[in-house]
């Protein structure tokens, strides 16, 4: 068996440094979401792409693939949402067995109260760090890196 190509000391700082923010970050953002609107992270994160449709309406497996969540875990999401009255379930009329996840009025409340100070979390935390040039660069980055993942195997 052949040994394993290990990280080099540079490459393995800059992995554990992206995990490292990324974990800290999206805390972060989590911790400042309950304090300022009583939303975790995962209520934010669902409210955001129900938001961006036009009649606050997706059907659950279209909401699970945006969010790359499993069906489990969206259920049990949506179920304590449900239970918030941030969104409701609602039967499609025109499939029997289908059904859409639909944002309620304290929902549409929730993510545009939110929102703005949720969007100024994250340019005081992310972007205000970076310098001139530095956007495109992780923009390159991301892109090339999604990429690979996407198209790998």
């Amino acid at each position: 068996m052949a040994e394993a190509p290990w990280l080099d000391a540079r490459e393995q700082r800059a992995w554990r440094a992206f995990l490292d923010v990324r974990r800290e970050l999206l805390a972060e953002l989590a911790r400042q979401l309950t304090r300022h609107a009583g939303l975790s992270g995962a209520d934010y994160e669902l409210l955001v792409p129900l938001s961006e449709t036009p009649e606050g309406r997706m059907r659950p497996r279209d909401l699970g693939r945006r969010v790359d969540w499993d069906r489990s875990r969206l259920s049990h999401q949506i179920r304590r949402m449900q239970e918030r009255g941030l969104v409701v379930r609602e039967e499609c009329c025109t499939d029997g067995r289908g059904a859409f996840v639909l944002l309620t009025d304290r929902g549409w409340e929730a993510i545009t109260s939110a929102a703005p100070d949720h969007v100024r979390s994250v340019r005081r935390l992310f972007f205000d760090v970076l310098q001139p040039g530095e956007i495109e660069t992780l923009i390159s980055i991301y892109d090339r890196v999604l990429d690979r993942v996407r198209h790998q195997g």
